[in-house]
C-alpha cells in the first residue's frame, strides 16, 4: 500500500502522543533523502525517528534501530543542526488529509531570541520532500530542490514560498464528512469505476482504502459509478462517514496483511476486503511501517538471491517429472509379458500339428477354457515361435524389474527437489541459501562456486525457535540439514515430531525439556501441527493433514537423502496454518 493519508493521520497521532514537547538532540543525514532525528521526549525517554523522502520509498516512523550516518553531514543537515539544535517540537499536524507531516519547533537564534520554524515532510511518492521553512512559509532549504525546469507547477528553492500543490477537482474528506450531497456529487461527476472515482475525488486516500470502501458497501468496485443507485451512494457515503470519524478521533488499527508469509498491505485501518488472509496487529504505526518495509526489502532480496537456485531446481524437478512419467508408461507396456509367456507354452502345446508356414494358431486357453488367437511368423518353426513369445517375456520381466527400482529412485529426487523448493520459499536469509546451495552441491546438481562468496566464516543458518501458548519450545528446521539435526541430534526420545503427510515442508519439534513429566495439553499439540502446516507446500489451504509421533518411532533408512525419514505408527490432525498465537524467539 502507498503512504496515504490515513496512515499518514495515524503517525501524526503517534508523534503527537510520543514526541510533542521534547527537545531535539541530534540530527544526522545517514543516507540521502533521509533524516534521523534523536528527541529527547517530555517522559525523558530517548526516541529516533527515522525520515525518508526517496522517490519510490516514502516514510517516517520511530525506530530502536543504530543506523550509521557518514563522518561528514550533508549541508542540509548542517543547516538544521544551526537553527534547530537543542529546538523544542511545540506542534505537529496534518494539512486536511494530505500526506503531508508539519513540525512546528521553537529554538533560540544567535541573539537568544526565541524563534519558530517548520520543518514539513512530504511523503507524496517521486514528489517527496524535507522542506525547512519559516512560519511565514518562506522556505529556507530543502532535502531536494525543484527548480522550474523539473516542476513547472512548484519550485521547491530557498527564499520562494512554500505552499501545497492544489489536487484538481479533489476536496479534503476530512470536511465533507457531513455532507452526503458533496460526496455523491463528487463520484457521480468522475467517467470510471467506483473505487477509482473516490480517491480521485478526495485528497488522502489510496486505491486499497477507496476499494475497502467498496467492499464494506457491499459494492464492486471495479463497476461503473453510472451504475450506482442511490441507496448504492447511501450505503457508500455511510462507510465513508464511519471511516473519516474514526480518522478524526484516532481510533486506528495498525495492521499488516500477509499473503503465503509474505507481507501484502499494511492499513492504519481494519482492512476487511482480505478476509481470513494472515494478519498482524500492533499497537503503534511506526512497528507497522518498519516491521513492513524491513519483511517486504528482505523477502524481495532473498527472492532476487534464490533466483538462480529457484530456477536450477525447477528444471531439475520438471526433468524428473518427465522422467517418472515416461517410466510409469514403459511400467505399463511390461504388463503385456504374461501374454507373451502364454502364447508361447500354448504354441508348445498345440504347434506341433500346424502346417508349414502357417500365420496363426487357433487354439483353447487351459487357463481360462477361451479360444485364442496367437500370430506366428510363418518363416519360423512353431518351437522358434514360441522362443520368440518366451524371450519378450524374459525381456519384460527384467524390464519391469528395472523399471520399478527406477520409479523409486526418481520418486526419491522428485520428492528431494520439492523438499528444497519449500526451504527455497521459508528462506530469510543469505546463511539459509547457502545451507540449501550446499545441499544441492552434495546431492550432485550443482558444482562449488568459484568465486569466493561462500568462503570464510558465514552467518550460520539455524532452525526456527517459537514459544507455544503453554510454554512449550518448538522448533522448526528451514532445510533438510536442519530438518536432520533437528530430529535425529537435538530432539529426544519422548519429545513430539511432526510434519505434513501430503506436502514436502518442515520437521517440527514439540521439545519438552523440563516438561517432560507433565501432561501436555491440546493446545501444545494443535499449535505445532499449525506449524508443520504453515511450513509446508500446503501453506494457505483451509487444512493440512499433519503427522504426528514420538520422535523415537521416527527413523532413518541407510543411504536415505537428507530430510527423509520413515515411521510405522502415528497420529494424523488437519488442521489450518495459523501460527498467529506463537511467539518467535530467535534462531535456535
Amino acid at each position: 500500500m502507498a503512504f496515504d493519508g490515513i496512515t499518514t493521520a495515524a503517525m501524526v497521532k503517534e508523534l503527537n502522543d510520543r514526541i510533542l514537547g521534547g527537545r531535539l538532540n541530534k540530527i544526522a543525514e545517514p543516507e540521502a533523502d533521509e533524516l534521523l532525528l534523536t528527541i529527547k521526549s517530555l517522559t525523558g525517554k530517548t526516541e529516533r525517528l527515522l525520515i525518508s523522502a526517496h522517490a519510490s520509498l516514502p516514510f517516517i516512523y520511530f525506530t530502536e534501530k543504530s543506523i550509521q550516518s557518514p563522518m561528514t553531514a550533508p549541508n542540509f543537515c548542517m543547516l538544521l543542526r544551526k537553527h534547530l539544535q537543542n529546538g523544542r517540537i511545540v506542534k505537529i499536524c496534518q494539512p486536511g488529509l494530505e500526506r503531508i507531516i508539519k513540525i512546528h519547533l521553537e529554538h533560540r537564534d544567535e541573539l537568544g531570541d526565541l524563534k519558530e520554524k517548520v520543518l514539513i515532510i512530504e511523503l507524496m511518492g517521486k514528489h517527496s520532500n524535507i522542506i525547512f521553512c519559516q512560519t511565514d512559509d518562506t522556505i529556507i532549504d530543502s532535502i531536494k530542490h525543484i527548480s522550474e525546469a523539473v516542476s513547472s507547477v512548484r519550485t521547491v528553492l530557498p527564499g520562494r514560498q512554500y505552499f501545497i500543490t492544489k489536487t484538481q477537482d479533489k476536496r479534503d474528506p476530512l470536511l465533507a464528512e457531513t455532507e452526503p450531497k458533496v460526496f455523491s456529487e463528487l463520484i457521480m461527476k468522475k467517467a470510471q469505476s467506483v473505487h477509482k472515482a473516490i480517491y480521485n475525488s478526495f485528497t488522502g486516500f489510496s486505491p486499497v482504502q477507496a476499494s475497502e470502501l467498496c467492499f464494506r458497501a457491499g459494492i464492486d468496485g471495479d463497476s461503473p459509478v453510472a451504475s450506482l443507485s442511490d441507496t448504492d451512494l447511501q450505503k457508500l457515503f455511510q462507510e465513508f462517514h464511519k471511516l473519516i470519524m474514526l480518522v478524526k478521533d484516532g481510533g486506528f488499527n495498525p495492521q499488516i496483511i500477509y499473503d503465503d508469509g509474505s507481507p501484502l498491505e499494511f492499513a492504519a485501518v481494519e482492512l476487511k476486503e482480505y478476509g481470513d488472509k494472515e494478519r498482524r496487529h500492533f499497537t503503534q504505526m511506526s512497528e507497522v511501517l518498519e516491521t513492513y518495509y524491513a519483511e517486504k526489502n528482505a523477502v524481495t532480496r532473498i527472492r532476487q538471491r534464490s533466483t538462480d537456485l529457484r530456477k536450477l531446481v525447477s528444471t531439475f524437478l520438471e526433468r524428473d517429472v518427465r522422467k517418472y512419467e515416461a517410466q510409469l508408461k514403459q511400467l505399463k507396456d511390461t504388463e503385456k509379458k504374461d501374454k507373451y509367456r502364454l502364447w508361447g507354452e500354448l504354441i508348445q502345446a498345440y504347434g506341433y500339428g500346424l502346417p508349414p508356414k502357417s500365420g496363426k494358431l487357433r487354439c483353447i486357453d487351459h487357463y481360462t477354457g477361451n479360444e485364442v488367437e496367437i500370430p506366428l511368423d510363418p518363416l519360423l518353426t512353431p518351437q522358434k515361435n514360441a522362443q520368440k513369445y518366451f524371450d519378450r517375456y524374459q525381456k519384460l520381466k527384467r524390464t519391469e524389474k528395472n523399471v520399478s527400482e527406477q520409479l523409486i529412485s526418481t520418486k526419491s529426487d522428485i520428492s528431494h527437489l520439492e523438499s528444497i523448493q519449500a526451504a527455497l520459499d521459508i528462506a530469510m536469509d543469505e546463511a539459509d541459501l547457502i545451507e540449501i546451495r550446499r545441499e544441492l552441491f552434495d546431492s550432485g546438481y550443482v558444482k562449488k562456486r568459484r568465486d569466493g562468496r561462500e568462503s570464510g566464516n558465514p552467518k550460520k543458518s539455524h532452525p526456527l525457535h517459537y514459544i507455544s501458548s503453554d510454554g512449550y519450545d518448538l522448533y522448526v528446521g528451514k532445510n533438510n540439514y536442519q530438518n536432520d539435526q533437528l530430529t535425529f541430534k537435538f530432539a529426544n526420545g519422548d519429545d513430539w515430531w511432526f510434519h505434513s503427510k501430503k506436502f514436502p515442508g518442515s520437521h517440527v519439534i514439540l521439545h519438552l525439556g523440563s516438561k517432560r513429566k507433565e501432561p501436555i495439553p491440546d493446545r501444545a499439540f494443535n499449535e505445532a501441527g499449525a506449524l508443520a502446516a504453515y511450513y509446508s507446500k500446503g501453506r494457505g489451504q483451509a487444512k493440512v493433514e499433519i503427522d504426528y509421533v514420538e520422535k523415537r518411532e521416527v527413523k532413518k533408512p541407510a543411504g536415505a537423502k537428507p530430510g527423509f525419514v520413515v515411521y510405522y505408527t502415528n497420529y494424523s490432525m488437519s488442521i489450518d496454518s495459523d501460527i498467529s498465537s506463537l511467539k518467535l524467539v530467535e534462531d535456535a
